[in-house]
């Protein structure tokens, strides 16, 4: 169950194959895509296939945000239940018109109290590339620890990349001022059933 979940500003819902033409202007922006693992996309049909891959990727769950009052798609907050019930992979983006307000960090903390809230996770992690400042920053401001650095591991459109991890555990995001003001802002709706791959 991949549920509805809001915030002040945004409303996360579970990802259509039909969100592709909204997202591929963030799928084709060079400086957006930069440190992904992939390059940036040059057709709307290539974020059309990612869309169908993602929503059939067995262990995935994937949401777009949109603006709370209109369903067009600005972002994806993604999850990958690396054990389920315990301990989840989370990744993120948003369409470069929606930066610098603080989406970003609203988004992905609506994120992490439902994995931490009502799905009792006890492990949250991410994983980017070392030059990527800005998701960076977002991991710190959120309360995530820098917890390694694993040399060489993704091979992008950049070439071989090292790879940053950070955690965030469940007593560490229950007690902290993100997670008490995430709270405040946001409440999670009836769930809604994950859309078939398309």
């Amino acid at each position: 169950m991949t549920p509805i979940l809001a915030t002040e500003r945004l409303r996360l819902r579970p990802a259509r194959v039909d969100d592709a033409e909204a997202l591929h202007p963030g799928y084709a922006d060079e400086a957006a895509m930069r440190y992904w693992s992939h390059a940036p996309h040059t057709d709307p049909a290539q974020t059309r296939a990612k869309l169908t891959r993602n929503l059939a990727a067995e262990g995935w769950r994937m949401w777009v945000a949109t603006l709370a009052d209109d369903d067009r798609a600005i972002g994806t907050a993604s999850v990958h239940d690396t054990r389920p019930g315990e301990v989840a992979e989370i990744g993120y983006s948003l369409v470069r018109a929606h930066w610098g307000r603080g989406l970003a960090r609203e988004m992905v903390a609506a994120l992490l109290d439902r994995l931490f809230r009502a799905e009792g996770l006890r492990r949250v992690f991410a994983d980017t590339d070392p030059d990527n400042a800005a998701s960076n920053r977002l991991l710190a401001a959120l309360g995530f620890t820098l917890e390694g650095r694993l040399r060489g591991e993704w091979r992008t459109h950049l070439g071989v990349r090292d790879s940053l991890i950070w955690g965030l555990l469940a007593d560490e995001w229950l007690s902290s001022s993100a997670s008490t003001r995430s709270a405040a802002a946001h409440s999670t709706a009836s769930p809604a059933p994950r859309p078939p791959p398309a």
